[in-house]
């Protein structure tokens, strides 16, 4: 699976040296295939900052600092794309990157307690360039869609990263 990122996440490393900039991950469904991406590349010392799998509550308390009560928010909540982007400015102020990107969904082969699919994710961007997407790909194959996911992801940082104008 790694070996068919890496291209993506080479290019992710080429544009992070090239203007000197840093990255961190906050992921959930995609189980650290973004990270192991970006690690997989030679060099990833000089742009990866850290990363964290946010795949339980507790998790979420503890890795990202983020409480029972903020979640309460309206709108807030796993696979959502207000919680994508919570999570990418959370990882990005707590490493102080440049970058972070975050994912956050259902794989499979069943969907989520919030009524989510199989095969949903919502993934956020958070640096100089903002955004947040959702993901559906109708298939309950857990493999494809953390790979799909993270393949996703990688490619939405790089269209964020591209200068504007």
């Amino acid at each position: 699976m790694i070996n068919e990122l890496l291209p993506l996440a080479e290019k992710v490393a080429i544009r992070l040296i090239a203007q000197k900039q840093t990255i961190a991950v906050a992921e959930s469904s995609t189980g650290g295939l973004i990270s192991a991406a970006l690690l997989a590349v030679p060099g990833a010392s000089a742009y990866f900052l850290g990363s964290a799998v946010v795949y339980t509550r507790q998790a979420r308390r503890v890795l990202m600092d983020i409480p029972d009560a903020e979640m309460k928010v309206e709108g807030v909540r796993s696979s959502s794309e207000p919680y994508a982007e919570l999570l990418a400015k959370q990882i990005r102020s707590r490493l102080g990157a440049d970058w972070a990107l975050s994912e956050t969904g259902a794989a499979g082969p069943s969907g989520n307690r919030y009524g989510d699919a199989a095969g949903h994710t919502c993934i956020a961007v958070a640096g100089p360039n903002q955004a947040v997407m959702t993901l559906e790909t109708a298939s309950d194959d857990r493999l494809d869609n953390m790979h799909m996911f993270a393949s996703t992801a990688l490619s939405f940082l790089l269209r964020m990263m591209t200068p504007i104008g």
